[in-house]
């Protein structure tokens, strides 16, 4: 499982290091890095899928996606007007997951081009790369790394190797050693970063994709579109029946889900109590879509290394708060979940589906007592907080702070 994620020189979050459990919630008001904890976390899944380029690019570019303030916080002094100062060190966007014991971390370092009088000069570089084992990155536990150009692999007598092929400044070396005998770590590590997911809400308008019937086939992970509901609902429906039934009638008062298929085209029925007839898809109130939507991504039969959902409360009634804790709760247990939200009420139903109370978990979060290196616990609250600037984590000390290695390059 996942430990730790940590981010430096990245928009507002300088150098932050979030503790990592079976669920994670992210809160904070607004503008305190909650999306940039989600954006960073989508960029390390990038890695994985030889997309990390072309996703800073869409962000604007290395020079937008760096920490916007100074590069020392002597340049940042309360009360007065913050001062820009000469850069002295390199430009640096670092990205890493740690894991627990036995299992693979990986950290990335992007930079920027030396320049040559190309017109993609200003495309970001991958600059290192490590995958070591464990949560703590030691030359001891280090399985894999990448300077510049070139790879090298750890044989089976401790000594380094170099890869038979080069990774280009453009392409993470996870892309570029795919050999799954000769570099195994590297294979696993990208597997990984490969399932991850990704809901950042849904469209639930009148020309949504997932208000229309579609063609379907057996479909194990929900599209972040939602375009392929009812196939997901039905793929579900097969693999657990009883889950489903459950969670629509948890949250809609004894209400029943099918899927209607004419013709090789797909499309939701939900038959609730006191009407003659089931509504279609497109007649669902947006609320009702959106939580069918989550529910087909949470029950998914095949669940990721890891979930990460943005605010997933958007636009849903109060009185499906509480059902969609259950599911996220349930979704835990099975994979890892990161929940990005501000909704205090989605938070007090989450403590309570994991089986605490929110107070509770707020003194304890709050207490200056950290987890071992590598522990995960069942529930962590990440709360968010800005200081001249800089996002930083809520009750987070010397102790509690998890711990972690850049290296250099």
């Amino acid at each position: 499982m996942y430990s730790t994620v940590a981010v430096s020189g990245y928009r507002s979050l300088r150098d932050v290091r979030l503790p990592l459990g079976r669920l994670t919630v992210v809160t904070g008001a607004n503008g305190t890095g909650k999306s940039s904890v989600y954006r960073a976390l989508r960029l390390l899944a990038d890695c994985g899928a030889g997309r990390v380029v072309g996703s800073l690019a869409r962000e604007g570019g290395l020079e937008s996606a760096l920490w916007a303030g100074p590069e020392t916080l002597g340049g940042a002094r309360r009360g007065y007007d913050v001062e820009g100062t000469v850069r002295r060190g390199r430009v640096s966007l670092l990205l890493g997951v740690g894991s627990t014991e036995g299992e693979l971390s990986y950290l990335v370092d992007l930079g920027i081009p030396v320049q040559h009088g190309s017109a993609f000069d200003r495309d970001p570089e991958v600059k290192r790369e490590a995958v070591w084992s464990g949560p703590v990155m030691r030359p001891s536990t280090l399985v894999a790394r990448r300077k510049h150009h070139s790879v090298e692999l750890r044989d089976d007598a401790g000594r380094w190797a170099r890869a038979p092929v080069s990774a280009p400044a453009w392409s993470s070396m996870l892309t570029e050693v795919v050999d799954p005998l000769a570099a195994p770590e590297l294979w696993a590590v990208r597997e990984a970063l490969r399932s991850w997911r990704f809901y950042d809400g849904f469209r639930v308008d009148a020309g949504s994709p997932a208000r229309r019937p579609q063609v379907g086939t057996r479909t194990w992970a929900l599209s972040d579109d939602g375009s392929d509901l009812a196939a997901a609902l039905q793929t579900v429906r097969e693999d657990s029946r009883s889950a489903m039934d459950d969670a629509v009638a948890d949250a809609f008062d004894g209400a029943r889900l099918e899927v209607d298929v004419t013709e090789g085209l797909f499309d939701v029925r939900l038959h609730q109590p006191g009407m003659l007839r089931p509504l279609r898809s497109a007649e669902l109130s947006d609320g009702t879509l959106r939580y069918l939507l989550w529910l087909a991504a949470l029950l998914t039969p095949v669940p990721p290394r890891l979930m990460a959902l943005n605010e997933p409360e958007t636009s849903l009634h109060p009185s499906l708060v509480a059902p969609l804790a259950r599911l996220v709760a349930a979704a835990s247990r099975r994979t890892q979940v990161v929940l990005v939200t501000h909704s205090e009420p989605l938070l007090e139903a989450l403590a309570e589906a994991m089986g605490t109370g929110l107070d509770a978990l707020r003194e304890e979060e709050e207490a200056d007592v950290g987890p071992a290196p590598g522990e995960v616990a069942d529930l962590r609250l990440v709360e968010l907080t800005k200081d001249l600037g800089e996002t930083q984590v809520v009750g987070q000390g010397l102790l509690s702070t998890p711990r972690w290695e850049w290296g250099t390059r």
